[in-house]
């Protein structure tokens, strides 16, 4: 074999930080040890892998085809590693979320998963669509679980669980208790929905196609809980995951609004990485994500 591991972490460090001095700083090496280790790498290959512009490290053409390939390799080695190190097959984990289901679904399967896999950590970070498959592409995370679509060519998306948007009002505003509101009602409305680039939201302008453009958005919020809370207040009326609105209509603090004309139905997902090794921990996760879902 003509590369080592090491070569392979300079190079991934140098792609990362744009920078060798910064490359070599995270990997706890000196700035000239990292240097020959890149120089070697491209020597060997008699080829070139950044453009180099100033103390800037741009990654080419043929990098950026490497890049995917660097990353699985040194996952793999790092796998091993720690099944070695520890002689455990499932580990640590590093998921992120989308809003709805960061908050109502995955901190229960999060919990089950490190009460099965004592010692193991689970870092959930939830965030909107947009920013977990950015994240997952960039194997900042092992494994995402998604509202909406995406058609990333490096990302596999799986099936997870079907979810259903529904449209809701407060008890006392006027349309509370209607027995289905009409398309001219839905464009009469003023709305409090979630920010562009989350699942929620996509699907909401999918369900309304051919009204968007009429549509009254009063207020766009990043987050599930305060979108309720405008609703509840009377600033308009709302649209949200049918599981985030589960305790909330048990209450009577908020009411659902029929629209049978409209289909609101959709899927979760899960997002990975095509290039990136599927630990133990990634699919034991995928199971307890599938077993959540069966006890419901």
């Amino acid at each position: 074999m003509k590369f080592t591991l090491r070569q392979l972490e300079v190079f991934l460090a140098a792609s990362f930080y744009e920078n060798l001095t910064r490359a070599a700083e995270s990997l706890s090496m000196s700035q000239s040890a990292a240097s020959s280790a890149l120089r070697d790498l491209e020597k060997q290959f008699g080829v070139q892998l950044f453009d180099r512009v100033g103390k800037r490290l741009q990654l080419n053409e043929l990098g950026n085809t490497v890049r995917p390939r660097a990353r699985a390799l040194i996952d793999q080695a790092q796998s091993l590693e720690l099944a070695l190190a520890s002689h455990a097959d499932v580990g640590d984990l590093k998921v992120g979320a989308t809003l709805s289901i960061g908050n109502y679904l995955a901190v229960e399967i999060m919990a089950r998963y490190m009460v099965e896999q004592p010692g193991a950590r689970v870092e959930l970070e939830v965030a909107n669509t947009a920013a977990i498959v950015r994240k997952v592409a960039n194997f900042e995370l092992d494994i995402g679980l998604i509202e909406g679509e995406t058609h990333h060519p490096d990302l596999e998306m799986k099936h997870w669980r079907d979810d259903e948007l529904i449209v809701f009002c407060a008890p006392d505003h006027p349309w509370a208790g209607k027995p289905w509101l009409t398309d001219e009602e839905l464009v009469e409305a003023e709305w409090v929905v979630r920010e562009r680039g989350s699942g929620t939201r996509q699907h909401f302008e999918w369900a309304l196609h051919g009204l968007l453009p009429r549509l009254q958005f009063k207020l766009e919020l990043q987050h599930t809980e305060a979108i309720k809370r405008a609703v509840e207040a009377g600033l308009g009326i709302g649209c949200l995951s049918a599981i985030t609105l589960v305790e909330a209509f048990k209450r009577g603090s908020l009411v659902p609004l029929p629209v049978p004309q409209r289909d609101f139905k959709r899927s979760f997902y899960f997002v990975l990485q095509r290039n990136k090794f599927r630990s133990a921990g990634i699919e034991r996760w995928l199971e307890m994500c599938r077993e959540a879902e069966a006890e419901i």
